[in-house]
């Protein structure tokens, strides 16, 4: 798969329909020989649950690299932050512009906010289905 964003992680669990897959996202300073002692280490453990292929030979305990095309990586975030300010913005700037006070165009621009987040959830299915990912031993 070209230009790929891979995570290394661990199989805790298949099911006909899922396959879990843990994994842990380091920090970026978690290498740093001092990083226990500076308690500034960014370690959490994700859990990512895939659809199962059922012609894999994959096992509970395995290691495996979970893949996703760069450009679905670029897309989530668009749609998870880049959308959202966007609206914030409009909404806050063009009733600032009409006039509105302060609080008015902020509540209002939090409200719109809302209203996307929801929208995404309500076609998250749609969404899922987009989001191709690729176990590798």
């Amino acid at each position: 798969m070209s230009e790929s964003i891979s995570h290394k992680g661990k199989i805790v669990k298949i099911t006909p329909q899922v396959t879990t897959v843990a994994f842990t996202q380091h920090g970026a300073c978690s290498e740093c020989h001092a990083a226990g002692l500076c308690s500034m280490g960014d370690v959490a453990d994700k859990v990512v649950e895939l659809p199962t292929d059922p012609y894999s030979k994959h096992a509970v305990g395995d290691e495996v690299e979970v893949l996703l095309k760069a450009s679905m990586g670029f897309k989530a975030v668009y749609l998870a932050y880049l959308i959202p300010l966007l609206i914030l913005l409009a909404v806050i700037l063009g009733l600032m512009t009409l006039g509105a006070g302060e609080v008015v165009s902020g509540l209002s621009g939090i409200t719109a906010v809302g209203v996307y987040y929801l929208v995404l959830w309500l076609f998250r299915g749609k969404l899922q289905n987009e989001y191709v990912f690729i176990l590798k031993k």
